[in-house]
């Protein structure tokens, strides 16, 4: 065990086993149930733990295991315990709800003939049409019930359709959205909320977004301008930097080589700025693209059946050779490399 019996919670492990004849070399098939289940689960029995020097002495309950990997995973603070705690889990579908993570009351319901579980899964855009299409198939006395409910789940689909966010679901984890999702799910809130007088501070809330439906989001975002709020963007944006009211250029460079303020102003002044930004806007400069394209090797990379976050079986061919990467994205390809199927050199 080495270093490992320093940690405070194989001290705990360590007393436990001891006190039941046992310790932390004992094969878990010599182990009795009734202690396995201490040690998964925990114990509200007082646990005398001598510290280094053989004197200090704590007395503690011992949180289980289990509990201990959950609590470590649910941690906010740091990525790094996250990633150690979630390589002891793994998802299984819910035996109880069948994995639409409702409850039993919920399940028995169903609207127009369809269950409540089914409309969750339902793309934003499709449920949309469905809720639409609902005054067509109720009665008019169970219109009268359900007008106002129809408006109220209208309104708030419009809301995320309103920031493009018409290709998830109900039922998608939080975890598997993009930074720009997260944030857009957030600023539909917001926008439903009609606050006013409130500053709002986003991230490149763009990431994710097809270009298609820039012109929604920046729609969303004038909304919330006009109606009394100030809306501070940090984006690289072309189309969201040129409908900003007040624009500001910081540099010159990225990272170390940046930190100033550059320019400011209006989109309408750009022409009197002379800045790398304010260049490649206006057209001045640009990235050309290659008159010649590196060959492949005519060896692929094939992704096949990729179902993970948004993506829905999808079949995939990379050549080989021919596709520049920056680290960053490298390494995150890397990862994903690691966890999915590929079939590499075919």
């Amino acid at each position: 065990m080495g270093k490992y019996q320093e940690n405070w919670i194989f001290k705990q492990v360590e007393v436990i086993l001891i006190n039941a004849g046992h310790n932390l070399t004992t094969p878990l098939k010599d182990i009795s149930e009734e202690i396995r289940n201490k040690l998964l689960y925990g114990t509200d029995e007082l646990i005398k733990i001598i510290g280094n020097s053989g004197v200090h002495e704590v007395v503690s309950n011992f949180e289980g295991i289990i509990n201990f990997v959950i609590r470590h995973q649910k941690d906010q603070g740091s990525k790094g315990i996250q990633r150690w705690a979630d390589s002891f889990t793994n998802k299984i579908k819910c035996s109880a709800c069948n994995g639409t993570r409702l409850k039993d009351d919920s399940l028995l319901y169903k609207v127009n003939g369809t269950p409540i579980s089914e409309l969750t899964k339902m793309d934003l855009s499709d449920l949309a049409n469905w809720n639409n299409s609902l005054e067509e198939y109720l009665s008019d006395n169970q219109w009268i019930i359900a007008k106002d409910i129809v408006k109220e789940i209208k309104d708030r689909i419009q809301f995320l359709l309103n920031v493009g966010l018409n290709y998830l679901s109900l039922n998608l984890s939080a975890r598997t959205l993009s930074g720009g999702e997260a944030q857009r799910i957030r600023l539909a809130t917001q926008i439903g909320s009609e606050l006013t007088g409130v500053l709002y501070i986003l991230d490149e809330p763009s990431i994710g977004l097809h270009q298609r439906d820039n012109h929604r989001l920046i729609e969303s975002l004038a909304k919330l301008r006009e109606s009394g709020n100030s809306v501070i963007v940090v984006e690289h944006d072309k189309d969201i930097m040129l409908h900003a009211d007040h624009l500001i250029d910081i540099g010159p460079g990225a990272g170390i080589n940046g930190g100033n303020i550059v320019s400011q102003g209006s989109p309408s002044e750009l022409d009197k700025v002379n800045s790398t930004t304010a260049h490649y806007i206006l057209g001045k400069k640009e990235i050309a693209i290659p008159k010649k394209r590196r060959k492949s090797s005519g060896k692929n990379l094939i992704l096949k059946g990729a179902s993970g976050h948004n993506l829905k079986d999808v079949n995939v061919k990379f050549p080989l050779e021919s596709i520049h990467l920056c680290y960053r994205c490298f390494w995150q390809w890397k990862i994903f490399i690691d966890k999915r199927n590929f079939v590499p050199n075919s």
